[in-house]
């Protein structure tokens, strides 16, 4: 079994740099609008902003928006890459991932990156403080906000999972303080949690909830967030384009459920409810580890947007973050921009007028 912290430490990194082979693959037949329908979902309890999947999936909100008989298998990905790449072999039909592996999914139907059509369908979350966290080993100095503990990183030993969330948040980090550490080194949570203990990394840039379990446990301490520079990170709903075009039914049902979920997961009086459930789905993170990386933090701060549509800022997100995809010398995303139609927001949009509501549908803050 792998360990924990290898877990954590593969949670949202990308499949950018992975190499993709084309693979032919047929069109699924996922039945007539109506009919009960069998889908396998990907998701990463292991990474909290995509916690509506986790939500989903105990309580089973999707059960009451499908038609009567179907299914949903729920399969735990331990990293944004293996449920692309489990995507593309049309092994699951639904994915809940980071913004980065979404976007690099939605460039996966081009020939020779594999052929299947993926497309963003909605938002599950958008932060400052989700994917976007630095830790310092802890006999670093005191610092008076985040920006100048980013400036004490010049010449420092540093470290992130390169190609994920925090790549891009360290790199821009950097960039605005205006400085160049020693070293930049690429490196997932079990490598830096175990450099940290031996005093070789002064900083280091990861996700919740390793960065709340890593802080609780004592090893490094918390210094900046997306706050101090106005970096957003996100996760992102998306499907296969061969579902979306045979059952929009399907595609209508299973958001009815995601919304369920996320206002279920904004509701401050469910939060012990949802730190079970994410206890349950995960494998030696305590309670308290997971319920802190959720709702706790700066006083009054946002925790997560709700976001569910794709909302204009979602959309911000996402083009920030294919640019720096494409920035990459391996190129995850082949153009600068998303295709305009690998966005099919409309059915979140129905859903959201169905039921009256308007994103962002919650906001989770820190008491």
């Amino acid at each position: 079994m792998l360990s924990q912290l290898k877990v954590l430490g593969s949670a949202t990194l990308l499949a950018a740099v992975s190499i993709f082979s084309p693979t032919a693959v047929s069109a699924l037949d996922f039945g007539k609008p109506g009919e009960k329908v069998s889908l396998v979902i990907g998701y990463q309890p292991y990474y909290t902003e995509s916690w509506s999947g986790v939500v989903n999936n105990g309580k089973g909100f999707w059960k009451k928006h499908l038609p009567e008989g179907s299914t949903a298998e729920f399969q735990v990905g331990l990293q944004g890459s293996v449920i692309v790449n489990a995507m593309t072999g049309e092994k699951q039909h639904i994915g809940y991932m980071g913004d980065m592996p979404a976007i690099a999914a939605t460039f996966r139907n081009l020939p020779d990156r594999g052929g299947t059509d993926i497309r963003i369908v909605a938002v599950l979350g958008t932060s400052q403080q989700q994917c976007n966290v630095f830790l310092v080993r802890n006999d670093a100095p005191q610092f008076a906000d985040g920006k100048e503990a980013v400036k004490w990183m010049d010449g420092k030993i540093t470290s992130a999972p390169h190609g994920a969330c925090t790549d891009r948040f360290a790199q821009e980090s950097f960039l605005q303080a205006g400085i160049k550490p020693s070293s930049y080194l690429n490196q997932n949570i079990e490598v830096i949690t175990t450099n940290f203990r031996a005093g070789k990394l002064d900083a280091a840039a990861i996700w919740e909830p390793t960065a709340t379990k890593i802080e609780k446990a004592g090893i490094a301490r918390r210094a900046a967030s997306g706050i101090d520079f106005g970096i957003s990170d996100g996760a992102i709903l998306v499907m296969l384009n061969d579902l979306i075009q045979q059952r929009p039914d399907v595609v209508k049902g299973w958001l009815n459920g995601e919304l369920d979920a996320q206002l279920f997961m904004a509701d401050m009086n469910n939060a012990d409810e949802v730190a079970a459930m994410a206890e349950a789905q995960t494998e030696q993170i305590d309670k308290e580890v997971l319920h802190a990386a959720l709702y706790k933090g700066i006083p009054g701060s946002v925790k997560i947007n709700m976001d569910f549509a794709v909302t204009d800022s979602a959309r911000k997100l996402i083009n920030d973050a294919t640019a720096f995809l494409f920035s990459l010398p391996k190129k995850p995303a082949a153009a600068e921009r998303v295709r305009d139609e690998a966005i099919m927001g409309q059915f979140a949009d129905e859903v959201l007028k169905e039921r009256g509501l308007t994103a962002p549908v919650g906001v989770i803050k820190a008491p």
